[in-house]
C-alpha cells in the first residue's frame, strides 16, 4: 500500500508566469514549509526566490529557493509548469508534440529523484500532458494528475454568480471533460441553494433564458483566448487553483476538485485523461466521482474524450 509523504514540501518545475504566481500564492499562503524552483533558466528562479524570502518576514515562515531536480527529494507534491506557452490564434493541443518532447526530459527526472511524491500537471494541453506524465513516469495513475478545468470550473461558476446575483461560492456546477475546447457544462447538475438553475429562476422569479447561459457557458470556454489577447497569458487564477489542489493535498482534505485524471470504465470511455470532480487527499487521487449526466452532457464526455484519444495516439513519446 501507497503510503503518501509527510513533508510540507512543494517543488515547482518551470518558473515562468504560472510557476512564479503559484510560488508567490504558496509563500502567502503558509501552506509549504519549504518551496524549491528550478527553471531551465537557473538565474531567473534565484531572482524569484530572492524576491519572494523577502516577503517572508511579512507573512510565515517559509524556505523558498531555487535549486534543480536533486532538490525534489522529498518533496510531497512537484508541480510542472514547464513548457511551451499558448500562443494569440493557437488551440491548447497545438502545443502537444511541442511540450511532449519537453516533459520527456522533465518527467523521468522528477521521478529518479523523488520516486514517492506526487506529480501536479498545469502545462497545456494538460489532459494530453497528464496522460504522457503518467506513461512515461511509471507511476501508480493516482500519484500523477493534471489542474484540468479547475479554472474552467471557478470561471463557470463566476459568471453564473454574476447572472444570478450571488457569492461564487454559494454557486455549484462544474466544467467536464478537456481543458479546452470540446470541454463539456454539467448544466443538469449546477445548483444555487440545492435548486437546479431552472428551478432557482421559477421560484426567485428571475429570467433564465437558454441564449443567456448559453452565452456564459461561451465566455467560460473562450475566457483564455481573450485575456491572452490583452495580456498575453493568464497565470493569476490558475495559480491560485493550484494552491487549491496543493491546500487538498497536504491538508488532507479528501476535497471534490475538476481536475484531470486517468479515466478507465466511466461512461464506456477509458484510457483517456480528463476532468471529472474528483476526491483529493494526501494520497493524490482519492476517487473519481460518477456523475449522473444527461444525454447531452454524455454525448459531449464521449466526443471530448474522442478528440484527446486523437490527440494522443498521433504523438511520439
Amino acid at each position: 500500500m501507497f503510503t503518501p509523504h509527510i513533508t510540507n514540501k512543494v517543488a515547482i518545475v518551470g518558473i515562468g508566469n504560472v510557476g512564479a504566481t503559484l510560488a508567490y500564492a504558496l509563500t502567502l499562503s503558509g501552506l509549504a514549509t519549504e518551496i524549491v524552483l528550478i527553471d531551465r533558466n537557473a538565474y531567473k528562479a534565484e531572482g524569484e526566490a530572492m524576491d519572494l524570502m523577502h516577503a517572508v518576514p511579512l507573512v510565515r515562515p517559509t524556505k523558498v529557493y531555487a535549486g534543480d531536480y536533486k532538490d525534489v527529494k522529498g518533496a510531497a507534491i512537484t508541480v510542472v509548469t514547464a513548457g511551451t506557452a499558448q500562443r494569440p490564434g493557437e488551440t491548447r493541443l497545438d502545443l502537444a508534440q511541442r511540450n511532449t518532447d519537453i516533459f520527456k526530459q522533465i518527467i523521468p527526472e522528477i521521478v529518479k529523484n523523488n520516486p514517492e511524491g506526487l506529480i501536479l500537471i498545469a502545462t497545456n494541453p494538460v489532459d494530453v500532458l497528464t496522460y504522457v506524465s503518467i506513461k512515461v513516469s511509471g507511476l501508480p495513475s493516482q500519484r500523477v494528475f493534471g489542474s484540468g478545468t479547475i479554472l474552467d470550473t471557478a470561471r463557470f461558476r463566476y459568471l453564473l454568480s454574476k447572472k444570478f446575483d450571488v457569492d461564487p461560492r454559494s454557486v455549484h456546477a462544474y466544467i467536464v471533460g478537456e481543458h479546452g475546447d470540446s470541454e463539456v457544462p454539467v448544466w443538469s447538475l449546477a445548483n444555487i441553494a440545492g435548486m437546479t438553475l431552472t428551478d432557482y429562476c421559477k421560484t426567485n422569479n428571475l429570467g433564465c433564458r437558454d441564449d443567456d447561459l448559453t452565452q456564459i457557458f461561451e465566455q467560460t470556454r473562450d475566457a483564455a483566448y481573450h485575456i491572452i489577447e490583452r495580456k498575453g497569458a493568464t497565470y493569476y487564477a490558475i495559480g491560485t487553483g493550484l494552491e487549491r489542489i496543493i491546500e487538498a493535498v497536504i491538508r488532507d482534505q479528501s476535497t471534490v476538485l475538476s481536475v484531470s485524471s486517468l479515466i478507465q470504465n466511466y461512461y464506456d470511455l477509458s484510457d483517456v485523461c480528463f476532468s471529472l470532480p474528483t476526491v483529493i487527499d494526501r494520497g493524490g487521487i482519492e476517487r473519481v466521482l460518477k456523475l449522473k449526466l444527461d444525454d447531452e452532457e454524455k454525448n459531449g464526455l464521449i466526443n471530448s474524450a474522442a478528440i484527446l484519444k486523437n490527440t494522443i495516439k498521433n504523438l511520439i513519446f
